[in-house]
């Protein structure tokens, strides 16, 4: 699968984790930044990412930050993104299945880097549901449906 991962300057160290974790196990990554700690504003790499979503570029997405709440906020701006903020793999697994996600976020500050491979499993894995969940996904991209 190809898959883009971006975070801020708090989520740098879960990134480069989390992109080795990925190419470990076979998928296509592309990493797009920051390469420092050095102090960056996360709606720039929230915006990048959700536009290599939104244009087919890679399958899905995986944005960081400190909380994971700033970066899904950006990210959410783009109506072709359905960015799921997620601390376990369960909400991850639902984020897929009734949601349809192809963007997960994570706060590098709450959730360890154990937990959050768990949950980039839980979400990789995870098939969408469709059937009753499809007319509510199609709303969340096209609110006059």
């Amino acid at each position: 699968m190809r898959i883009a991962i971006a975070s801020d300057h708090a989520a740098v160290d879960l990134k480069a984790a989390l992109r080795e974790y990925l190419i470990e196990a076979g998928h296509e990554v592309a990493d797009l930044g920051p390469e420092t700690a050095d102090r960056v504003d996360y709606p720039d790499y929230g915006y990048k990412l959700a536009s290599v979503v939104a244009d087919g570029t890679v399958e899905r997405g995986v944005a960081l930050c400190g909380s994971g709440i700033g970066i899904s906020i950006a990210v959410n701006r783009e109506p072709a993104c359905r960015c799921a903020l997620v601390s376990e793999p369960l909400s991850a697994a639902l984020s897929r299945e009734h949601n349809d996600a192809n963007v997960i976020a994570m706060g590098a500050r709450l959730t360890g880097e154990d937990m959050a491979k768990a949950c980039l499993d839980a979400f990789l894995t995870t098939e969408f549901g469709g059937g009753r969940h499809a007319g509510r996904v199609e709303k969340l991209s096209n609110p006059s449906v």
